[in-house]
């Protein structure tokens, strides 16, 4: 049972983690060419659906992480609550700090989801907010290299586990 649980948590990881960490950071550089290209606004729209909807596959991360500890009997090992720890505050970062961000870059470019504009009303985004939007760029792309540290450290202590007794 915990090998398959494992299995489950790994591939959660992998398929929930994965495409939040490379769509949030190609974020960034898609809204800094959004003020040239119109094109880029739908990209930045789907980025920020793939981090939002991959956000709550993601809980699945945990969920499956918990099981695999309690059936290892290793929830109270220092290497699984700093690991829990740091994914809480990835976590927050994503939550608290990289959607709304990347949702108000959406709203300071004027535009609405794909589709729903209202007839008359152009999508473009507007030429004069060149500033905002880089500095709003520079503010995605810290964020988004804080999450993807923490994943990657939460990776390295699932792989080294100090003090583990399981032999791996």
């Amino acid at each position: 049972m915990t090998k398959f649980l494992l299995s489950l948590h790994v591939l959660a990881a992998i398929i929930a983690v994965g495409p939040v960490a490379v769509a949030a950071s190609m974020f960034p550089r898609s809204l800094r060419r959004a003020h040239e290209d119109s094109g880029a606004v739908t990209g930045l729209h789907l980025l920020h659906r793939v981090c939002r909807v991959y956000a709550g596959v993601g809980i699945a991360v945990p969920v499956f992480g918990f099981a695999t500890a309690s059936n290892m009997h290793v929830l109270g090992s220092a290497w699984l609550i700093t690991a829990i720890g740091l994914t809480a505050v990835a976590a927050g970062v994503l939550a608290l700090w990289i959607l709304p961000a990347q949702q108000a870059a959406l709203a300071e470019l004027g535009t609405a989801e794909p589709g729903t504009a209202e007839p008359g009303t152009s999508e473009a985004p507007p030429e004069s907010q060149g500033g905002p939007a880089v500095r709003t760029a520079a503010r995605l792309a810290a964020a988004t290299g804080i999450f993807n540290l923490l994943w990657a450290t939460v990776t390295i202590l699932m792989i080294v586990r100090p003090g583990s007794t399981t032999g791996a």
